[in-house]
């Protein structure tokens, strides 16, 4: 059954069926091929099979109710207005400038600018293509001006995008939590070690890059024009505080916390920063609204499919047959590691989490892997996909910011996705540079 769930998949895809949709006809076709498959053998009657495949109409469409009534889903259509409102609110432009006033003296100073912003930012969008756009925009072109090569700027603002689906508020680790049940606010907390490594490891072939190619530092910025920068960026960089604070000194749920990084986007981008015009929500409010639609049927589509497979006891076969290869834990991390690799590459982040999180959970469980560090992990391996054609999202967003052609930057950005694979594999060895903090909070 899983080898014809997974050649529906692939022919759906190939016919050029959007992904969410793809999902749902493979429901669909798997829900029934019981019935007509007795049909056409002669066990089931055309009456029988009416009504068999109406019950099982009837059972999808109760799934999907019940697949969309659980309160934790709020917060995906809150957490992806906040990242929009914050995007359009003059916030990329004042953590670029904090950035850059510490550390643009240094060599390849602007590289580093833009990774160090694309973190900041990260932690205010939770998206790795808006944060790639929200960054590029403003340093690209600095770049550019300044002597860098153009496929370089793009490649670096195009790794350092994937932080925004790392550090939290990431909508991945929502998916994930959702998906499996493991606390959304020890997500957020958990991705922030982890997304402050990423960030330090793009920095390292960044600087090398630079200083072999003898890319310009900007001027040193006194004192004051520093302090300046980081009263300007204050209001943008309370935002994850806010929210990760609230979460756990109690004051509010994950969920509501993505109520009030709404709030505080609007409060900000109009009042404070004065570049959001009330106008602007309702437009915000729409993009949202088909975004959080697309994610919403992905939730849905995958969670039946993830119902049928257990049905059909796919993810216990399949958690017994990689236990027949090996039951050290480290080499089954790996695996699952490089199979999230190579699905990444070809599905979006949001589709290849709720659809990968359910059939894997059941693994970790069984080799006592704790579900809270290998959420971190596949965050962290899909999102690195936003790197890689043919679906890298970063890549083609910092193309049409940059006016480069895509084999250009693929062949720049090919030294920063490998040190962040690496890193990956080195959290993977090393748990507790994830569960510290988590862990501490705890006690």
């Amino acid at each position: 059954m899983g080898l014809y769930l997974a050649l529906f998949f692939i022919i759906f895809l190939l016919m050029g069926i959007p992904i969410a949709v793809s999902l749902g006809l493979t429901c669909v076709f798997a829900s029934l091929m019981g019935p007509l498959s007795e049909f056409f053998a002669g066990v089931l009657s055309a009456s029988d099979l009416y009504w068999d495949c109406s019950d099982i109409i009837s059972e999808l469409m109760q799934k999907t109710f019940n697949s969309s009534n659980g309160s934790a889903l709020m917060a995906i259509p809150f957490f992806i207005l906040a990242g929009n409102i914050m995007a359009s609110g003059g916030v990329s432009k004042r953590l670029v400038g904090l950035a850059e006033a510490f550390l643009g003296h240094v060599t390849g100073g602007l590289a580093l600018v833009a990774t160090v912003a694309s973190t900041f930012f990260g932690a205010v969008s939770g998206s790795a293509p808006a944060t790639t756009a929200a960054i590029g925009g403003v340093m690209i072109k600095q770049m550019e001006e300044s002597g860098y090569d153009p496929a370089f700027a793009g490649a670096v603002v195009a790794a350092s995008g994937t932080i925004g689906l790392i550090i939290p508020p990431s909508l991945t680790m929502v998916l994930y939590g959702v998906s499996t049940g493991v606390s959304i606010g020890d997500l957020f907390i958990a991705g922030i070690v982890p997304g402050i490594i990423i960030c330090l490891v793009l920095i390292i072939p960044e600087y090398v890059i630079s200083k072999k190619r003898g890319y310009k530092s900007a001027r040193k910025f006194t004192g004051a024009e520093r302090w300046k920068s980081f009263k300007d960026a204050f209001f943008a960089l309370m935002m994850p505080i806010i929210i990760l604070g609230g979460i756990y000194c109690g004051i509010f749920t994950p969920t509501e916390s993505a109520a009030v990084a709404v709030i505080y986007g609007i409060i900000v981008g109009i009042f404070i920063h004065k570049e959001l015009h009330w106008r602007d929500i309702y437009k915000l409010v729409l993009k949202s609204a088909r975004s959080t639609a697309v994610i919403m049927y992905l939730m849905i589509t995958a969670d039946i499919l993830s119902y049928i497979l257990v049905s059909y006891q796919i993810p216990q076969n399949l958690a017994a047959s990689i236990l027949t290869v090996s039951t050290n834990q480290i080499i089954v991390q790996m695996f699952m590691i490089l199979i999230l690799l190579v699905v990444g590459t070809f599905l979006n982040n949001s589709a290849a989490m709720v659809l990968l999180a359910p059939i894997f959970y059941p693994i970790l469980i069984s080799l006592n892997i704790d579900p809270l560090f290998f959420g971190i992990i596949m965050v962290i391996s899909l999102a690195i996909g936003h790197n890689t054609p043919p679906v890298g999202l970063c890549l083609f967003v910092a193309c049409d910011i940059g006016g480069v052609k895509l084999e250009r930057l693929v062949k720049e950005v090919a030294p920063l996705v490998l040190v962040m694979i690496l890193a990956v594999f080195v959290m993977n060895c090393f748990p507790q540079l994830i569960l510290f903090l988590p862990n501490l909070l705890r006690r």
